[in-house]
């Protein structure tokens, strides 16, 4: 199977938002929003993947209904659902950004993490190699502020840091490049809203 993925164009900076979304919520669409505006990001795509290999999947609802969940917490026309991980076989980032990489030619793609993941960044199969192929930008998480800055990999780049007052140059600057934005937080998580649900 060919994985459809959203629309794309040489030279388009999109960011890419990865994760179970398991339940979608509020807060996402906040990092999505602040992604938009401070890197001025063409469009952003929500990845919802098949399952966090750093987590149990064994009661992962569907990606088609994790995808019809985030189009009801987040309406704006540049952000894109995607569950072409499945379609690919990707268990991984680095497999996903290989992929997008070889079949998207000429796009400026920029990875979007929350704080709370770059703790455990390091983790992450082939962590340097994501970090030298596509940019990072963090998004500041309740909790996870000062922690965040002093993590295994932000130590590894903490060279290949830009000033937060240079967000907007991220999608142009060659990796490793890696830029930690503050904004407003939600306190909120998909492990709080699972548990609440129970």
């Amino acid at each position: 199977m060919i994985p459809r993925l959203p629309p794309h164009a040489p030279d388009m900076r999109i960011g890419l938002f990865g994760g179970s979304f398991n339940p979608p919520h509020d807060g996402h669409a906040l990092v999505s929003r602040i992604a938009l505006t401070r890197l001025k990001l063409d469009r952003l795509w929500w990845i919802v993947s098949p399952g966090n290999p750093l987590k149990d999947a064994g009661e992962l609802p569907s990606i088609d209904a994790r995808i019809a969940a985030a189009k009801k917490i987040l309406r704006d026309p540049r952000v894109a659902f995607t569950g072409f991980e499945a379609d690919i076989n990707a268990r991984f980032t680095c497999d996903t950004l290989d992929y997008l990489h070889a079949h998207c030619p000429g796009v400026r793609f920029v990875w979007i993490m929350g704080a709370d993941n770059l703790l455990q960044f390091h983790r992450w199969r082939r962590w340097r190699e994501i970090a030298r192929t596509t940019p990072i930008a963090v998004i500041d998480r309740p909790g996870a502020t000062l922690k965040a800055m002093s993590a295994k990999a932000a130590v590894y780049f903490g060279n290949a840091r830009l000033p937060e007052s240079d967000a907007a140059l991220l999608a142009a600057t060659p990796p490793p490049a890696m830029v930690y934005l503050h904004g407003p937080r939600l306190e909120r998580s998909s492990t709080e809203l699972r548990a609440g649900a129970r």
